[in-house]
């Protein structure tokens, strides 16, 4: 009994060193690789902004264009700005309608914007106003003036009608009165005659002229309505004359 009892616990012995043996040779386990880190994030993409203020001129005029962006590191602007910083503002006179085109270019891309600018040409000046056949008439008709006491048609007489008949020709509708008028020395019937012969002489002047005679008629006024008031030669000679009267 004792020796079985010896071996038993020699066999137990052994067991337990062979246990302790297999644990101790066992492979220790290995970690699991570290994961990679992630990504850096892609660069941002550029903004930008563009305005024009006032966005119609007239031509001539100037407009300002303001502009901001973030994210960019090249800013131009078409046509005719060129290279701009990042944020700012420049003023343009374009002749004509354009539209302004600002790109923002950075590490995340490009990106564009837009401000169209309106240039508004003002109409010409009209034409200026033709004078009327009123003021024509008064521009370009002579009247004939007369020695005293006489109806004879003078030599600056000729020159003064030779006017008038050129307008007359260049408005061949156009009809006048001829007006006889004589200073104030003398009669009223004396001074009604003779004014009806200067008046008569006038238009026979101007029909030689080659101007109808059923374009003019003729009154005479005599002393009644004198140009001048006032009691000289200067002032006679003034009313001494053949003075025309627009027809209506």
């Amino acid at each position: 009994m004792i020796r079985a009892s010896k071996l038993y616990r020699a066999s137990l012995l052994i067991a337990f060193a062979a246990a302790a043996l297999t644990v101790g040779c066992a492979k220790k386990p290995v970690a699991a690789p570290a994961p990679p880190p992630p990504p850096p994030p892609p660069p941002a993409k550029p903004t930008v902004t563009l305005q024009a203020a006032p966005a119609s001129i007239k031509k001539g005029d100037s407009t300002t264009l303001s502009w901001s962006s973030t994210n960019a590191t090249q800013l131009v602007i078409e046509p005719a700005v060129g290279a701009v910083s990042p944020e700012g503002s420049t003023k343009v006179a374009p002749e004509a309608s354009t539209t302004y085109t600002i790109t923002a270019t950075g590490p995340g891309g490009s990106v564009d914007a837009s401000a169209a600018v309106t240039v508004t040409v003002p109409p010409p000046p009209p034409p200026p106003l033709q004078p009327g056949i009123e003021e024509l008439f008064l521009r370009d008709v002579r009247d004939s003036y007369f020695d005293y006491n006489k109806a004879d048609i003078r030599p600056d007489a000729r020159e003064a009608l030779a006017k008038t008949a050129d307008f007359l020709k260049n408005y061949p509708l156009v009809k006048v009165t001829i007006e006889g008028h004589c200073d104030e020395r003398g009669s009223t019937e004396y001074n009604l005659a003779l004014g009806d012969r200067r008046a008569s002489a006038t238009k026979n002047y101007l029909v030689s002229l080659g101007i109808a005679a059923d374009r003019m008629n003729t009154v005479s006024y005599g002393k009644e309505k004198p140009l001048c008031m006032e009691h000289n030669e200067d002032c006679w000679q003034k009313n001494r004359r053949g003075h025309f009267v627009l027809a209506k």
